[in-house]
């Protein structure tokens, strides 16, 4: 049985570690779960393994918003203490404090 622990949790924000964006972690996959066709898309040389959790984020880059599905291996911790500016964030969590975004709701 695989056992895999997340290192980032809900409503904490992180950054890519080649690509220009941030996001709040928004959930967490164990393993992969995305589609065969989504994984063999990414070029083989950079492409994560799938036995590490991953991520759903609202993320951000100077560009454009939007949701990303990102690996463990691809994450760091973002400890600007600068709030994430995603449109979707005040539907799912609360006033940015202590560098955290809380949840609106309580999960089972």
């Amino acid at each position: 049985m695989l056992k895999t622990r997340a290192k980032y949790h809900l409503g904490q924000i992180v950054r890519h570690r080649t690509h220009p964006c941030r996001g709040v972690v928004l959930g967490v996959d164990s393993i992969v779960s995305n589609t065969e066709e989504w994984y063999d898309a990414i070029p083989e040389e950079s492409r994560p393994s799938k036995d590490q959790p991953f991520y759903h984020l609202l993320a951000e880059n100077d560009k454009s918003y939007y949701v990303a599905y990102v690996s463990e291996q691809n994450l760091i911790a973002d400890y600007s203490g600068e709030p994430v500016s995603h449109p979707d964030l005040p539907d799912l969590f609360g006033d940015f404090e202590d560098g955290l975004y809380p949840l609106h709701f309580q999960l089972n």
